[in-house]
């Protein structure tokens, strides 16, 4: 293990004719660093970009700024087997169509970590890159509005990583674009537009990670066999909002999770063809506007052992047969009025739900206002006391469990 002693980069920093408005360039250290050296650079300021050609480790001890000044990618490393710690990286440029990134990665088994990375375009960029560990990073993009932020953390064709324990805030999304087989672990996202997307990115794992205070949380798009579990989603109350959204994607399986205070906690087709089912099991939907809701012409999906607590409205659908067909079985329904006499913890009649007067504010998102009002709820009194036509069920759980 090289490494670059001080003295050389304290003569570097006094022979480089900087002024108070620049700073020495770390690529002169970088390029001093034989392969598989370590460059523990003085603490202090120093230029961007950098490109990092060959397999060493940078790591700035908490002490080292590399400041891009607001042109093009300001870290990229090009060779395997790169680590990248302890940094503060700043201030990229501001293109989209050439996404200037904090970290710019087009290499594999890189380890990127315990990094404060701010001001910038987009965040980590993963470009045709494999097996990397992205972890413990800090990464916030650029203060104004979401749609005009870039990704976070960003996944272009790059199978095997592992993103774990990251804080993402006020960046757009985290995005996986035809990504396959990496972990998603542990992450913590605010106040971003998306929390995840994943677009034809197949067979990833998305577990424990939180997502509070984002316009959307979790969106899958043609992504199939996506394992996602022991996630929170919560306090997302933008109009439109929702904690999971669901669209062409086959054997997604979706457990554990808590869903908390969100306008809407899943929003799901059903199924097109018979392999796009979800399975949906032992989650929790707490506090939401609508905990589901279904569109499209049939059911299908399974959803066994969930929890539906205080919500405004459990299951909400474009039309009757939307969550019909679906396999309900053993959730518990905290508005159940049936009994279990027979103690085996199931209820003796089924749990089934019918459309009243909340078809009213599914129809006229205006009257959503009065939810919950006197006045809603003595119409909706009224209709099930004397329906004036025979409401249409949405759903049967033949044995719903007992709270």
């Amino acid at each position: 293990m090289y490494q670059l002693k001080s003295i050389t980069c304290l003569i570097l920093c006094c022979i480089w004719p900087w002024t108070a408005h620049s700073h020495p360039p770390l690529q002169l250290f970088v390029d001093l660093t034989p392969p598989g050296g370590t460059l523990r650079p003085p603490p202090g300021i120093y230029s961007g970009p950098v490109v990092i050609k060959f397999p060493i480790t940078l790591d700035g001890e908490q002490q080292v700024t590399i400041d891009g000044g607001g042109e093009g990618t300001v870290v990229h490393v090009k060779a395997d087997d790169v680590t990248v710690r302890n940094l503060h990286i700043t201030h990229s440029g501001n293109s989209h169509d050439k996404v200037d990134a904090g970290i710019l990665l087009t290499a594999d088994n890189a380890t990127i970590e315990n990094n404060t990375i701010d001001d910038v375009l987009f965040g980590i960029h993963l470009q045709q890159s494999n097996d990397n560990r992205i972890q413990h990073n800090q990464i916030s993009s650029r203060p104004t509005t979401s749609s005009l932020r870039g990704e976070s953390i960003r996944l272009w064709y790059s199978t095997g990583n592992l993103i774990k324990e990251n804080t993402n805030s006020g960046a757009q999304d985290a995005l996986l674009t035809d990504s396959s087989e990496n972990r998603i672990f542990g992450n913590y996202i605010e106040k971003s537009r998306i929390g995840m997307e994943l677009i034809y990115s197949h067979d990833n794992e998305l577990a424990d990670n939180t997502i509070s205070n984002t316009d959307t949380g979790l969106v899958l798009i043609y992504s199939d066999n996506v394992d996602i579990h022991d996630n929170e989603i919560r306090h997302l109350r933008e109009i439109g909002s929702s904690a999971l959204a669901i669209k062409e994607s086959s054997e997604v399986r979706v457990e554990n999770n808590k869903i908390l205070h969100c306008r809407t906690g899943l929003i799901a087709n059903t199924p097109t063809h018979p392999e796009n089912i979800l399975h949906l099991q032992g989650n929790q939907f707490l506090y939401n506007d609508i905990a589901m809701y279904f569109y499209g012409d049939k059911g299908g999906h399974i959803l066994h052992n969930n929890l539906f607590k205080n919500n405004v409205m459990e299951v909400a659908v474009s039309a009757p047969m939307s969550a019909r067909d679906n396999d309900w079985q053993g959730n518990i329904w905290q508005n159940y009025e049936g009994f279990d006499l027979d103690k085996d913890g199931s209820g003796d009649t089924p749990y089934e739900l019918y459309l009243y007067s909340d078809r009213l504010w599914m129809d006229r998102p205006m009257i959503q206002f009065f939810r919950s009002s006197p006045v809603l709820e003595v119409i909706d009194f009224i209709e099930r006391l004397a329906p004036f036509s025979n409401p249409e069920l949405i759903l049967s759980d033949p044995r719903p469990k007992m709270n």
